[in-house]
Formats: structure tokens, sequence, C-alpha cells
């Protein structure tokens, strides 16, 4: 099957689940503190090391697995998940510095865009 359309299916179905959790919090505990972002952070980060050290266990796992589970619903529920394993992957790798460097850039980096494209935005409108 097409590695894109797996991909595409599992984000599909992460990005339901995803809006599922924020409605549910809303319910709950309210839109004070974004506690359904925090959920799905640390729950798709959870998952996330779940299913790479069960893959990385097991020979002869198909890639169609890895894409259609990490990089699809993971992917799709939370990129934070895909932020992490990068993220810890360089550490596990021996390379702190970058590590420590690619959370401060992604974090730094991120919120400083966000920022720009809302100003960008709101300079036109």
């Amino acid at each position: 099957m097409n590695h894109l359309l797996l991909a595409s299916l599992g984000g599909a179905i992460g990005a339901g689940l995803r809006f599922m959790v924020g409605n549910v919090a809303i319910r709950y505990v309210g839109v004070s503190f974004p506690w359904a972002t925090l959920f799905v952070n640390v729950v798709g980060s959870l998952l996330m090391g779940i299913l790479i050290g069960i893959l990385v266990r097991r020979t002869g796992t198909p890639n169609e697995v890895r894409i259609f589970l990490a990089t699809g619903l993971l992917g799709g529920f939370t990129t934070f998940s895909a932020f992490s394993l990068d993220a810890i992957n360089l550490w596990q790798r021996g390379d702190s510095t970058a590590a420590a460097g690619y959370v401060l850039a992604s974090v730094v980096f991120s919120l400083l865009a966000l920022f720009i494209g809302l100003t960008i935005v709101r300079s036109i409108v």
C-alpha cells in the first residue's frame, strides 16, 4: 500500500482522536488552561515510546506499521510525539548538545514563527 496513503489515513484518525479529547477536556475542565493539548502531548509521547520500543525489539515488522502508527496516527494525534522521539534519539546517540539545541530551537523558533504569523495577519486585516 502507498506509504503516503498509510500516513494520511493514520493522521486522519489521530487528528480525529485529538479533536475528541479536546471536546471532552473542554466539557470537564474548561478552557482556562490547555489541558487537552498537554494531555495529548504527554500521552502521545508515551505511546510513541512504547511503540518504538516494541518495533525496535521486533524484527520483521513491516515499515508500513511504523508509518501508519508512528508517523500517521501518533503524528496526527500530536506532532509533539515526533518531536520528542527526535530529541531522545539525539540524546541516546550521545549527542546531548544537539538534543538540547534541537529542543531549544524547536520551542523558541516555533513560538517566534507563530508570533510572526499572527503579526503578519493582524497587520493585513
